[in-house]
């Protein structure tokens, strides 16, 4: 079975920093894609990065670009998720997401992954 675990979350202070991770099992990593999503209070979720993991090819969200960078340890089948500079509206539950590679259209939009981690709360204090 796919199981996919978030972990990294906490409360952080405003201009801090974070590492997330997507401990992913049950499946060959190296033909799929992972996506980060993240749902803040009172809003939909949305598509923050995403990375193919096996020709490393990444994307961001435009809200994100410069902030969040997207990396894999394939030896641990784990996706990071840096974020930097953190702010208040980076507050969110943050999910992990995984689709085959080639089964999707848009590696930002939840519609095309399959399997989906628990989440982990990322809040920022201002």
């Amino acid at each position: 079975d796919v199981q996919l675990q978030a972990s990294g979350g906490g409360l952080v202070q405003a201009g801090r920093s974070l590492r997330l991770s997507c401990a992913a099992s049950g499946f060959t990593f190296d033909d799929y894609a992972v996506g980060w999503f993240r749902q803040a209070p009172g809003k939909e979720r949305e598509g923050v990065s995403c990375i193919s993991i096996d020709n490393a090819m990444t994307d961001y969200a435009d809200s994100v670009k410069g902030r969040f960078t997207i990396s894999t340890d394939n030896t641990k089948n784990t996706v990071y998720l840096q974020i930097n500079s953190l702010k208040p509206e980076d507050t969110a539950i943050y999910y992990c997401a995984v689709v085959p590679e080639g089964d999707y259209n848009n590696c930002l939009r939840e519609g095309d992954f399959d399997y989906w981690g628990q989440g982990t709360l990322v809040t920022v204090s201002s």
